[in-house]
């Protein structure tokens, strides 16, 4: 390192000199007549880069950070610098071809981060395939009039091109066109550019942009071009693992689980063993949906009943990452966490899997799952199966028409009514039964408010006026936002679920059964669109000022954490007895299949996840970016830095020690999944199990 700074310190003083000799001869006009297309390529490319970085990550460090300009001018410097290799009047062809697609991965990212809120990967084109079926939640919500001017870059090169030829440039150029000297001379600059950019990186942003994981702080310090190349990498990496990495992943995955403590029980060991299993995949639902009202009526009555009724788990956090409800899928059944290259229903369907359906079909019981939509939509048709499930019910098995569609599908109403017939002559055929009934109207976009029934989410008032009339006031508040919308959708689907519940009693299926309900996801709505519910100002219907006294902070730590979604186990007779309560540790989705898997009477040896009545206030909810989150402490692995929840000190040991327990539960669980693990340790238990039979 010090010969490099020696050598750099040289070559700074060379291009000093050389500066200096260029402003006596007033060369830079020269050199600027001569370069236009050059030039024009990469300003326009730095500056969309930069633009997408600011509209994306709001922060004072990402705003003064020069290091990620620096990145991105070596990479666009050393490829505009190769333009030279080519005749002059051939270099347009070539920059406007390089800066479409710099421009291309400006706009994807930009539009990928607004949904998401992460940038985009190359393992994700898989996906593609299921764009045409959520095509107006991208018009409606995703595509922002910022993302259009990422198109600025190319459409100016393009106007300056067709200014210079009327000049005749390019035969002007072609005179004095040394290509092979002016290529050296700019990829030199580049490079010079890149090894400043090289000396600004600390050991940690290093390890950083090998794990991948943390996007957000990957294009914060590196800019989105070196990201985007390091992902292609990291993208075919589980392509190259499983011939290269396999025996290292396999030495750290048995060493984790020989040395994870067994099981123990507690007093919830085998409360619900033997009974019936109706799970609900509650689609965007989160849970400060459940505190909201509006003139009186709750937004989610049917939920809240249930919740008081029985047992509340209100910090509980699913960890998805760009497989959105099919990753929520994986966690609760498996108690994995998302892959971190594609996602594991759509890259990893033909692995095996400790799934809850596997495991209670071992005990007995018949095991299935009801969804309105396409069979293939996130690849349940194959996933499910590798899962465990012993039959998938799809949009091919109910009745839809043009009446009973909300949105993707079938409407919750309507799918709710149908399954309970098939549940039913299930009921009928076996003794024990394990379902998953998957929600679907409460998908974004929230933009079918004429199907969601009367729900206003405004405010009336009644007003007593000077002359002593009575009159009642309408405040418009969330009405015509997508935030109101969003209220009325999961109200909508809040009522279905209060009919479901009804149709189960009515059909005596809730005598042996307990109904577990969980929200996948939140519902992926911008940080600013709360601003209003908080902070909304009647009389002058609009936002309070920053300055008001009654001006409401919902910063970006607020946001996070309000992104919880509810977890509730309720049966028939729970109400009033001691399993009856609000329990408040924090918990992931990840830790359900072995809570629950030690009140059915099952396990998996392989659970990533705790059971949150052993580990009680001890728990850690890791997230797919490598935050994570305990009682005490939500800690931010892209800015280093954390948010204390409660007065209990927060050593740097506790940080220290809980961030390398979050990164090796990322890297395990990708290990597990890419690498088979389950299936490879299976067959060494079955084969010990045999020799010990012969022997």
């Amino acid at each position: 390192m010090k010969k490099l700074k020696n050598s750099l310190n040289r070559l700074m003083i060379t291009l000093k000199n050389n500066l200096k000799k260029i402003k006596e001869e007033h060369l830079i006009r020269e050199y600027m007549r001569n370069n236009v297309l050059f030039i024009t390529f990469v300003i326009t490319c730095v500056i969309n880069s930069t633009l997408l970085r600011f509209f994306c990550i709001n922060s004072t460090e990402n705003y003064l950070a020069v290091a990620p300009i620096l990145a991105d001018t070596a990479i666009v410097v050393i490829i505009g610098g190769l333009g030279y290799l080519l005749k002059p009047k051939n270099r347009f062809g070539y920059y406007l071809g390089f800066s479409i697609f710099f421009s291309t991965i400006c706009l994807i990212n930009s539009i990928y981060y607004t949904y998401y809120t992460s940038f985009a990967s190359v393992s994700m084109l898989s996906l593609t395939q299921y764009v045409g079926d959520v095509g107006d939640a991208v018009v409606e919500q995703v595509i922002n009039f910022k993302d259009f001017l990422y198109v600025l870059g190319p459409i100016i090169l393009v106007l300056v091109n067709m200014r210079i030829k009327k000049k005749n440039y390019y035969k002007k150029i072609e005179i004095k066109s040394d290509r092979k000297k002016r290529t050296i001379k700019t990829v030199a600059v580049g490079a010079v550019i890149a090894i400043i950019f090289i000396l600004t990186l600390t050991p940690t942003d290093m390890s950083r942009l090998v794990k991948q994981w943390n996007r957000e702080y990957i294009v914060m310090k590196y800019g989105i071009y070196i990201y985007q190349a390091n992902d292609v990498i990291a993208s075919i990496q589980p392509k190259i693992n499983s011939l290269f990495g396999y025996d290292q992943a396999k030495k750290i995955f048995k060493d984790y689980f020989n040395d994870k403590e067994e099981h123990q029980d507690n007093k919830y060991t085998n409360i619900f063993e033997g009974k019936n299993v109706i799970v609900i995949h509650g689609e965007s639902i989160q849970t400060n949906l459940m505190s909201l009202s509006f003139n009186g009526e709750e937004v989610t009555p049917n939920l809240n009943k249930l919740a008081e009724e029985g047992m509340f788990f209100s910090n509980f956090y699913s960890p998805v990452s760009v497989g959105t409800s099919s990753d929520a899928e994986l966690m609760f059944n498996t108690s994995l966490l998302p892959t971190k290259s594609g996602t594991a229903f759509v890259s990893y369907s033909d692995r095996t899997y400790n799934g809850i359906p596997k495991l209670l079909s071992e005990k007995g019981y018949y095991t299935f799952s009801m969804h309105g939509n396409n069979a293939d939509f996130w690849n349940r048709r194959n996933m499910h199966e590798s899962l465990g499930y012993d039959r998938f019910y799809s949009k091919v098995d109910y009745d839809v028409t043009e009446e009973n569609i909300v949105g993707l599908g079938i409407n919750d109403y309507a799918f709710f009514d149908q399954s309970v017939d098939k549940i039913t002559k299930i009921a009928k055929k076996h003794d024990k039964w394990y379902g998953m009934l998957m929600m679907l109207s409460n998908h974004t976009p929230f933009s079918e408010v004429d199907k969601y029934g009367d729900f206003p989410v405004n405010i009336k008032e009644t007003v007593t006026k000077e002359d002593g009339t009575v009159e009642e006031v309408t405040y418009p508040y969330m009405e015509g936002t997508k935030l109101g919308n969003y209220f009325k959708s999961a109200h909508y689907a809040d009522g279905a679920i209060g009919e479901l519940i009804d149709r189960l009693d009515e059909e005596g299926l809730l005598e042996n059964t307990i109904i577990v309900f969980y929200g996948d996801h939140d519902a992926r709505l911008p940080r600013a669109d709360y601003n209003r519910l908080y902070n909304y100002d009647k009389e002058t219907d609009s936002v309070l000022d920053e300055d008001d006294p009654n001006y409401k902070e919902y910063d970006s730590y607020q946001y996070e954490l309000g992104r919880k979604v509810p977890l509730i186990i309720w049966s028939k007779d729970m109400k009033g007895t001691e399993l009856n309560k609000e329990y408040k540790n924090v918990m992931s989705m990840y830790d359900v299949e072995p809570t629950i898997g030690n009140m059915l009477g099952f396990s998996n040896e392989y659970a990533l996840g705790q059971d949150i009545f052993n580990i009680k206030d001890q728990n850690i909810v890791v997230f797919p970016n490598g935050n994570w989150l305990t009682n005490d402490v939500y800690y931010n692995s892209q800015k280093e830095e954390y948010l204390s929840l409660t007065d209990n000190p927060i050593t740097e040991e506790e940080i220290k020690n809980n961030s390398e327990y979050a990164n090796k539960m990322l890297e395990i669980s990708n290990d597990i999944i890419v690498f088979d693990l389950l299936k490879e340790d299976q067959t060494d238990e079955t084969e010990v199990i045999q020799t010990q039979e012969k022997g």
